[in-house]
């Protein structure tokens, strides 16, 4: 477990940003991805009857769809215990392996810490 003031200041704003998401959105998760160059990507949980995403994918999709060539680290709020393997293998595909991915609960509490290749 990682307590949420024991990150920098900018994973602790990816934190934020997702946690925002989530709660202004009123979705199950929130997602934030920070890009090579410092940029943010948020978004929420998609769930269409002809779409549905985790927000994390979500979050991937839309740095890639911005010109993002790599990503620093990764935040999810979510009341899931652990990361699917979909999610891990998105922002891998993306960041590489060695890219932090952090899980937090919805007070925005870390519980985990993984790389993108675990």
């Amino acid at each position: 477990m990682t307590q949420s003031t024991d990150l920098g200041p900018e994973d602790r704003k990816i934190v934020t940003l997702a946690r925002s998401a989530r709660a202004r959105n009123g979705v199950p998760e929130g997602a934030a991805v920070r890009d090579e160059t410092g940029r943010t990507y948020v978004a929420g949980t998609v769930a269409l009857d002809s779409l549905r995403l985790s927000a994390l994918r979500t979050a991937v999709a839309m740095a890639v769809a911005s010109g993002a060539e790599s990503l620093e680290a990764a935040a999810v709020v979510s009341g899931a215990q652990e990361l699917p393997t979909e999610d891990l293998a998105a922002v891998r595909d993306l960041g590489g392996a060695g890219t932090p991915v952090f899980l937090a609960g919805a007070d925005g509490e870390v519980r985990a810490r993984v790389d993108a290749g675990e």
